[in-house]
């Protein structure tokens, strides 16, 4: 019976009067039984119809991944194959993808990576898992990364595409990625990216450089590497994954000022890619990325400001106005900047840096807004001047609906009602005559203009008592590492064709890392 209807539904219309007849719950119902033959019809049935959302969700509801569990895997080959298939169809569904990890089937499907039959279906199921990022750190219970590092390396050519974005996928999860690095891990990555100059594999690489932690001391070594490549840029895609990682390297004792000093190209090449029209996007924001991490370095930010690279990017703020990713670091290397005291007066003084911030302030993308009120509330400690425009503009902002409700409804009021008493015509109405935009410190309770820097904090910042201590002490806290981190941007691409692993590469490379010239011998800030 279930054969006729199989072949009956190849036509849609037939197939659609099937599903409204309820063959769905049917079919389903059926995956219960105990026969090979009759299991491989009713999934390769579940399997034409999976392809439609309605029938899909129908799936969902009858709990159908339940039923497929007890189906990986199975001694009969083609039964298990045109299972891995319906469930692939299925994975598509993020509900499905959270069941698959409920019931279990995360590590069968591991366990079935070394089945040359089913490698390739596998390969694309754990894939679709793998976008889910709290179904990552699920992967480290499994024997999944170590499998796929011995898979990713043994490639005898180019790497399978499924597999190596499940590997750039797993290297985006911190734990997973510890794992990935364990001993000899992450010095075969780059000798095998830089061998075949891979951007994908160098993406992999890259997700690996963005963790926190004693991951991304391990990339020290390859900066000669990555310098080398990013100067000659010959792989435009494996070229930019260079330049991401190494604008990933926020390490604090790691010395910028002698990078800067040994690749002295360096400089004139962000330069030249910060000229209005001169790179791609993509280019261009990992390059404003890798300002805003050389900027942690108090030499390299006086460097940087000497060589007119805040009036580069104040042009580019102009020129990318539209970009949001752009803007978002561009302001966060004004922030890194207004922390050095030369660059400080340099932005405050000789740019307008401050006024651009100050529109950007009310920009309807949250990340520019955070770091804008971050920055314009250092600028206002710091200058008096500065403090008291961008006071008032917060106080505008935040009670300029009102305000102008309040004229206009009095403006109503004298215009419609008689006077009550002779001399009242001699009085303006309240607000008539009066800027009280002008005065937001009259609004301020609790006001102390020498806690409050000329008041540049904002209403919401005050509490019943006067000043939020517990803000204030946060806010202004400049003892700490890193106090704002860096706004997130999207992953990029890059890429030199010569192996770097040669004995004529000198001291930087397979080397103790303790002993890495670019590190300093001890940092504390």
């Amino acid at each position: 019976a279930y054969y006729l209807l199989l072949n009956l539904a190849e036509e849609e219309k037939v197939e659609m009067k099937m599903r409204n007849k309820g063959v769905v719950r049917l079919l389903v119902s059926t995956l219960d039984r105990n026969n090979f033959e009759l299991l491989i019809l009713v999934v390769s049935f579940l399997k034409k119809l999976s392809i439609y959302i309605e029938n899909k969700n129908e799936m969902v509801e009858l709990n159908i991944v339940e039923k497929l569990a007890k189906l990986i895997p199975c001694d009969h080959e083609d039964l298990l194959n045109i299972t891995l298939r319906l469930l692939l169809n299925l994975s598509f569904d993020p509900d499905i993808r959270s069941k698959i990890i409920k019931y279990g089937l995360l590590p069968k499907l591991v366990n079935l990576l070394n089945n040359e039959n089913h490698y390739h279906l596998v390969l694309c199921v754990l894939y679709h898992i793998s976008m889910d990022d709290k179904a990552k750190t699920m992967f480290i219970y499994t024997d999944c990364v170590p499998l796929v590092m011995k898979m990713l390396l043994q490639s005898p050519g180019k790497i399978d595409i499924k597999l190596m974005a499940l590997c750039i996928n797993l290297a985006a999860n911190k734990r997973t990625a510890q794992i990935i690095c364990e001993g000899q891990g992450l010095k075969m990555l780059m000798k095998r990216a830089f061998k075949f100059t891979d951007p994908l594999l160098m993406k992999m690489i890259r997700n690996l450089s963005q963790h926190s932690g004693s991951t991304k001391a391990l990339f020290i070594d390859y900066i000669p590497d990555l310098c080398d490549n990013i100067l000659k840029w010959k792989n435009g895609d494996f070229s930019l994954e260079c330049l991401g990682i190494l604008g990933n390297l926020t390490i604090a004792d790691l010395d910028y000022a002698l990078i800067l000093k040994d690749y002295a190209d360096l400089i004139p090449w962000i330069k030249d890619k910060l000229q209005p029209g001169a790179a791609e996007d993509d280019v261009v924001l990992e390059v404003v990325i890798l300002v805003g991490t050389i900027c942690n370095d108090d030499a390299c930010a006086r460097l940087l400001a000497e060589n007119n690279i805040v009036h580069l990017l104040i042009e580019l703020l102009n020129a990318k106005q539209e970009d949001d990713e752009v803007v978002c670091q561009i302001v966060y290397v004004f922030y890194q900047m207004i922390f050095h005291e030369v660059t400080r007066e340099i932005i405050i003084k000789e740019t307008q840096a401050p006024a651009y911030l100050i529109d950007l302030m009310h920009d309807k993308n949250a990340e520019i807004r955070s770091v804008c009120d971050n920055t314009l509330d250092i600028i206002a400690e710091f200058d008096e001047e500065w403090a008291k425009k961008i006071q008032l503009e917060k106080f505008r902002w935040h009670n300029s609906q009102w305000l102008e409700m309040v004229e206009s409804r009095q403006m109503d009021e004298f215009a419609d009602s008689g006077y009550l008493y002779p001399d009242e015509h001699d009085l303006d109405p309240y607000l008539q005559d009066a800027d009280i935009l002008d005065r937001p410190d009259l609004f301020y309770e609790g006001y102390d203009s020498s806690i409050m820097m000329d008041g540049h904090l904002t209403p919401e910042y005050i509490d019943d008592a006067g000043i939020n201590s517990d803000f204030y002490s946060h806010q202004f806290n400049y003892d700490s590492e890193e106090p704002y981190a860096r706004p997130e941007a999207h992953l990029g691409f890059v890429q030199d064709g010569r192996d770097p692993y040669r004995s004529d590469y000198g001291p930087y490379l397979n080397g103790d890392r303790d002993e890495n010239p670019y590190l300093r011998e001890m940092s504390y800030r």
